[in-house]
């Protein structure tokens, strides 16, 4: 024994430590990677709680499956822009129509941990949410559709991924793992996609704007790729979606995919050739399309359909013409004419319209869906954009002209108010520094077509270039009593106008702009106390926040109750200290805060101009054209296209006076 001691002892101390490895490797596995060792009795009881405290992405996996939860991926082929966000807030507009609850997700392959920083030039419009996210401006989209209020979990992009995965292996939730890519990125897109799937999503009713308080769970989640099939940085939420479907299985997860069909040559012919590539390379990553939705000027032809399907796989039936039409309320009615809810229902085994036979392109047609009523008020709308009575003319002045959708919700929200009124809306889009720049107002075209608006939005912005000009624009509506409504900085360039034109201090400006503004004298719009001038992200002022409306003020008869909420985007307030002096003039600041303000003063929200001197001069520190919705326009907005539409008739009857005259 005495000469095989230390064997033996050096044996055990061997044995004890591979032990321990083992166990330690054990829970690193237990805990890092997805497991099969769930408790479905745990998860039940997890679910019963809300589903808050679903952690792992097996629970989560578990979770989607136990409640038959739908997930339609929408991505894109052929090139970017091409109307995936249309294509996937139609599909939500069809899912509401089978008597759904719907949500969505839009994925953003760049870095950016959301769009909060990016240039309007360049991003387009950042779309703000109820908690405050900053996000691409496709939510507004599928808030506007959907009839429902998005947070800031549903704008994925590869930033906040990143983040997200790479805090968790700084305090050593990895467990000493390698931490890559595949598995640990493309679980965290799993977990977020099936998370936002189990949170209950807030509804908006139609009929007073109000959040439904049942904040049910979705059935249906959709979720919309960015970008185009094949892009290097899209790559890891392809291999995502890919490994998603294998886990909630085929019945629960649809992939629908847009291409461009191009016309070309003469005679023209539609070309298929580039979506077939499409699809082929969407083969090749590992996902395979169960719908083709196929853009172009025209409606697909039979030729090219019955080509495309010979040439994708894709069953005849189940390949969708989105050609043009004449407004995108229209999208979800087309989709409806060629038997897509039918199909997709018995694609992802919809109760009732589960179809038996496997091959979901033969689904009859659904006559009568479970929301009749709402796909009737969907018809009703798409007409209405299509039959106005009058036209009306808005000049939109602002300084993000060069691209497109930088203004897009202000776009939808005069839009939403255009039809409710019934009217035709064409807006003459006006550079601000335009206005400043013409040296002769008379012989200037911007200055005329000014002149020619039946209304006035000046929308906000940032930064001093073409400030003076949304003030020259607001000076002539106020003067000319031209309808009126400034947003966010249009409301603080409205507040320094009249102080300067009205009370004659002239040197009043924000103190955005101007850094030698006598405090309390010349600086009319001050930095927020609580804000941070040296982080740029996710530091504004963000989000629903509670204005207060005077009673019997234009504002809250236009809302018709005097507590609302609506969503901000701003480091620069009215500085309360100026509001005596301004509203003895005239300037009536009807919509206040307190918003944890560390200075205690109100926040001014909203100012108004009496009836008696002014037909319509509103404007708000808040954003409205945020929470309009084709079936409720904003109230402001509604406000607006009312007041042009009484200056447009009587610019009219003025005309034929003096052609009889």
């Amino acid at each position: 024994m005495g000469t095989r001691a230390p064997f033996l002892i050096a044996f055990w101390a061997m044995f004890v430590g591979m032990r321990n490895t083992l166990a330690e490797t054990r829970l690193f596995e237990v805990s890092s990677a997805t497991t099969s060792f769930v408790d479905s009795n745990i998860i039940t009881q997890k679910i019963a709680r809300g589903g808050g405290d679903l952690s792992t992405l097996d629970e989560l996996v578990q979770e989607a499956v136990e409640s038959n939860r739908k997930i339609i991926v929408v991505t894109g082929g052929v090139l970017s822009g091409i109307g995936k966000g249309v294509t996937a807030s139609s599909i939500g507009v069809l899912c509401r129509a089978l008597g759904r609850r719907v949500t969505a997700i839009k994925i953003d392959p760049y870095l950016n941990v959301d769009a909060g920083t990016m240039s309007p030039f360049e991003h387009g419009e950042v779309f703000v949410l109820d908690d405050g996210g900053e996000c691409d401006l496709d939510l507004g989209n599928y808030e506007r559709f959907l009839g429902v209020c998005l947070t800031s979990e549903s704008n994925l992009t590869t930033g906040k991924v990143y983040q997200i995965v790479i805090e968790k292996e700084r305090v050593g939730k990895y467990l000493g793992k390698t931490v890559q890519v595949v598995p640990h990125i493309s679980d965290a897109i799993q977990s977020q996609i099936l998370r936002v799937g189990a949170t209950p999503v807030k509804s908006v009713d139609n009929k007073q704007n109000d959040y439904d308080l049942d904040n049910a769970k979705p059935e249906i989640v959709i979720v919309e790729l960015g970008g185009t099939l094949g892009d290097i940085e899209s790559m890891p939420f392809v291999e995502a979606l890919r490994q998603l479907q294998e886990k909630v299985g085929y019945k629960n997860l649809c992939f629908v995919h847009v291409s461009l069909i191009p016309v070309l040559g003469s005679p023209s012919e539609q070309k298929t050739k580039p979506t077939q590539h499409s699809v082929k390379q969407m083969r090749e990553l590992g996902l395979t399309p169960d719908f083709l939705c196929c853009r172009g000027s025209q409606p697909l032809e039979e030729a090219a359909r019955s080509k495309l399907s010979l040439f994708t796989s894709v069953p005849k039936n189940a390949i969708i013409s989105l050609h043009d039409v004449s407004n995108i309320y229209r999208v979800p009615l087309m989709m409806m004419d060629q038997n897509f809810p039918a199909q997709l229902a018995h694609r992802l085994r919809i109760h009732p319209h589960r179809h038996k036979p496997e091959n979901y392109s033969v689904a009859e047609k659904i006559e009568k869906f479970k929301n009749h009523e709402f796909v009737e008020s969907w018809r009703k709308l798409a007409r209405s954009v299509d039959e106005p009575e009058s036209e009306c003319v808005i000049a939109m002045v602002g300084k993000y002209l060069e691209q497109g959708d930088a203004y897009l919700s202000v776009v939808k929200a005069l839009t939403h108010a255009a039809i409710e009124t019934k009217q035709r809306l064409r807006i003459e889009w006006i550079a601000s520094s335009d206005l400043l720049s013409a040296a002769d107002k008379s012989s200037s075209k911007a200055w005329e077509r000014l002149r020619q608006a039946d209304g006035v939005v000046v929308p906000g912005g940032f930064g001093a270039r073409g400030l003076e000009g949304k003030i020259a624009a607001i000076s002539f509506a106020r003067k000319e009593k031209i309808p009126f409504l400034g947003i966010c900085l249009g409301m603080q360039a409205a507040v320094i106008e009249y102080r300067r034109s009205v009370l004659g201090k002239q040197k009043s400006n924000s103190a955005e702009f101007k850094d030698d503004l006598r405090e309390g004298d010349d600086d009319v719009i001050i930095f927020m106390p609580e804000g941070d001038k040296e982080r740029m992200g996710g530091t504004m002022r963000l989000g629903a926040r509670e204005t207060i409306l005077k009673e019997n003020s234009i504002a809250q008869k236009l809302y018709g109750r005097t507590r609302i909420m609506e969503r901000h985007r701003h480091r620069y307030e009215v500085n309360p200290k100026m509001v005596d002096e301004l509203e003895s003039a005239g300037l009536k600041f009807v919509g206040r805060n307190m918003d944890a303000s560390t200075t205690g003063d109100e926040r001014m929200e909203v100012v108004e101009l009496s009836e008696d001197d002014h037909p319509y001069f509103i404007a708000a520190q808040f954003h409205p054209e945020f929470m309009s919705r084709p079936s409720k326009p904003s109230p402001f907005f509604k406000g607006l296209l009312c007041a042009s539409k009484v200056l447009a008739t009587k610019k009219k009857n003025n005309a034929v006076d003096d052609q009889h005259k």
